[in-house]
């Protein structure tokens, strides 16, 4: 089943304390496309949503008149606002790509690929972060800070980003290595790739 199409039941349960059903907030979307979070017994907007998101806390939103799952789509909504306004984190080209890969055999990889990579990336944010501490407020760091921060973190970083880029070769050789029978005229997923 793909990412897109699989339900919070078909997920892994998350550790104890994140995201458990004693701790899932559940914000309910009503027709009027008004958010209510059940937590607080009050409407709340997509940036509270987006405040979650960035607190780290685990909900899920879920329709008020059917049940069904609406997270994803509260998910996208946030994205696309923060893609319109401010400086987007997505060229035009890639939105292309990744519109292309929507109903390829390639999908369910590129979701995954996507998906380690991310989570690769945030890794090392949080690494860098972590080496911040001390020197500056992390709430407070403006761009200035953190590019007179990064100027003396160059060997760090230059080993982080090398970890973070080894790792991507490895998945898209591992991907390879799955797909081998699938491609075997493809150059780079023949059959006779280890």
């Amino acid at each position: 089943m793909s990412a897109s199409r699989r339900s919070s039941a078909d997920a892994p349960a998350p550790p104890a304390g994140e995201g458990s059903p004693a701790t899932l907030r559940v914000l309910k979307k009503y027709p009027n496309r008004r958010l209510y979070d059940t937590r607080t017994s009050s409407y709340i907007t997509l940036a509270d949503v987006k405040q979650m998101v960035l607190g780290g806390e685990s909900f899920e939103v879920r329709d008020a008149k059917t049940g069904e799952d609406l997270t994803r789509s509260i998910l996208l909504q946030i994205i696309l606002e923060e893609e319109s306004g401010g400086v987007p984190m997505f060229s035009t080209q890639s939105l292309e790509q990744i519109i292309r890969f929507y109903g390829h055999a390639m999908q369910g990889m590129m979701g995954t690929m996507l998906e380690k990579n991310l989570q690769a990336f945030a890794e090392l944010q949080g690494r860098l972060l972590e080496q911040s501490r001390g020197l500056y407020d992390p709430k407070q760091l403006t761009p200035e800070a953190w590019t007179q921060f990064m100027s003396g973190q160059a060997p760090m970083l230059q080993n982080m980003m090398t970890s973070y880029l080894e790792q991507s070769r490895q998945l898209v050789e591992q991907l390879q290595r799955n797909t081998g029978g699938l491609f075997p005229g493809v150059p780079g997923f023949g059959a006779g790739k280890k």
